[in-house]
């Protein structure tokens, strides 16, 4: 969908957009003479102008250019070009809110591979893991994960980032990740119903216990909310398309999810749910 945009050119909205598009320049290829009656002769030299430095951008791989210059709520078009650099992140926290609480696990998911981060253990690494990629995909992240892992960590995250709650609300799902998950036909199967508050609880629990069950089943949890992000962006990416002439040339196959890195333990979620 980058290639066929040009919203990102400045003053040119989504209106001017749609009128190109029914005039045959569906793509930055297509724009070219004769060009189209409605542009006057400034507007066809700015978008010539853009048009070429976004060519030099995209043969660079700079997302983040692409990010900066597209309106917020046309962010979700650079998804499928930069797809093979994507981290898909959750955190999990001593508490819910940013305030006076750390970090516990991270899992990061890239489409391929689960990676998770234990405090006390391998937390440190992520620093190092997350420069690999370009686009970072998160639900409330720019509230919440984002700040904090930026806080823990001592740096910025200087990638492209796709918040995957706005872009849900925009298109009517609301209710948190989990509820989203449920209106998008995603099943938790034997962890729904676990929330981040019950994440807490099993972080407390592990801390007071060191029972390697009780961490991976809090992983299991942090997990699954990584791995179900690609599923919620490509549906996601998909409807949004639905307003444009591309959708189903353009339309994205859901993904294949990965093998279950760790396993829940349901005892101790009954037992847990029960105090």
């Amino acid at each position: 969908m980058l290639f066929n945009t040009f919203v990102h050119i400045p003053g040119i909205g989504e209106t001017t957009e749609r009128r190109l598009w029914q005039a045959g320049v569906e793509t930055w290829d297509d724009f070219r003479a004769p060009y189209p009656e409605f542009l006057s002769v400034q507007k066809v030299k700015l978008i010539q102008d853009h048009l070429a430095r976004n060519r030099a951008q995209a043969g660079q791989q700079a997302p983040h250019e692409f990010f900066r210059q597209l309106p917020a709520a046309q962010r979700w078009r650079i998804f499928p070009h930069y797809r093979g650099s994507v981290a898909y992140l959750d955190i999990e926290t001593t508490g819910l809110s940013f305030t006076d609480h750390c970090i516990t696990t991270i899992s990061l998911y890239d489409g391929k591979e689960v990676f998770t981060y234990v405090q006390g253990e391998n937390l440190a690494d992520f620093a190092e893991d997350i420069l690999q990629y370009q686009l970072l995909v998160t639900y409330n992240g720019k509230a919440f994960d984002i700040p904090m892992i930026e806080n823990h960590f001592g740096f910025r995250l200087a990638q492209a980032h796709i918040d995957l709650r706005p872009l849900l609300q925009r298109l009517g799902f609301v209710g948190g990740l989990k509820g989203c998950e449920r209106q998008l036909g995603l099943d938790r199967g034997e962890l729904a119903g676990v929330d981040g508050y019950f994440a807490v609880l099993l972080w407390r629990e592990y801390c007071r216990t060191k029972s390697r069950r009780v961490l991976e089943t809090l992983l299991a949890y942090n997990v699954e909310d990584a791995v179900n992000l690609e599923s919620l962006l490509v549906q996601a990416y998909n409807l949004k398309l639905q307003g444009t002439p591309f959708a189903e040339s353009h339309r994205l196959p859901m993904p294949t999810l990965p093998e279950k890195s760790f396993l829940p333990d349901m005892e101790l979620i009954a037992r847990l749910r029960d105090c």
